[in-house]
């Protein structure tokens, strides 16, 4: 079932109460197929416009979301550095609804449960436009890097590592 083109998810209500402009977009998830990649093929978008949010765990235990491009993966080292930490970790998928308040496939940087420190892929900053996560699975919104990193209140660093062809 693909949600109605009218409703707004909490990110969209956060985003038009900090009147930061942004643009919708919906797209049909009943074959399970929700992963970044895929979604910007449902939607006709660059992969490299579109990022996921990844939730880790560093060293000193505290969360930290990072965004990355698409067909991109989350350089571990290279995150670790940008958050200060010895190490970072992902989070298991049965922990994301609880440290976010999201899903797995729905998870956006914007409006979760807690404001965790936030680093973007500085790759964000060479597009115009990029989508994420609106916080339910079908719906994305597009808005500037630069009003993510204000709503997020994020960085960015060099955290994305180029994913190996063939990998899934």
């Amino acid at each position: 079932m693909s949600p109605a083109k009218n409703e707004k998810t909490n990110v969209m209500r956060i985003l038009d109460q900090k009147k930061i402009p942004y643009t919708p977009h919906f797209y049909e998830h009943a074959d399970g197929l929700i992963d970044a990649v895929s979604v910007a093929e449902k939607l006709g978008q660059p992969p490299e416009q579109v990022f996921k949010t990844l939730v880790t765990r560093g060293s000193g235990k505290g969360y930290f979301v990072f965004i990355v491009p698409a067909k991109e993966e989350l350089d571990l080292k290279a995150a670790a550095r940008a958050a200060g930490q010895k190490s970072i970790e992902m989070i298991h998928v049965s922990e994301i609804n609880a440290v976010t308040g999201y899903i797995r496939g729905g998870c956006s940087p914007i409006g979760m449960k807690k404001l965790y420190p936030t680093i973007l892929d500085e790759s964000a900053l060479g597009c115009p436009s990029i989508m994420v996560s609106a916080g339910k699975i079908g719906a994305q919104v597009e808005l500037s890097p630069k009003d993510l990193l204000a709503v997020a209140r994020a960085k960015t660093a060099p955290i994305a590592v180029r994913r190996e062809e063939g990998q899934p």
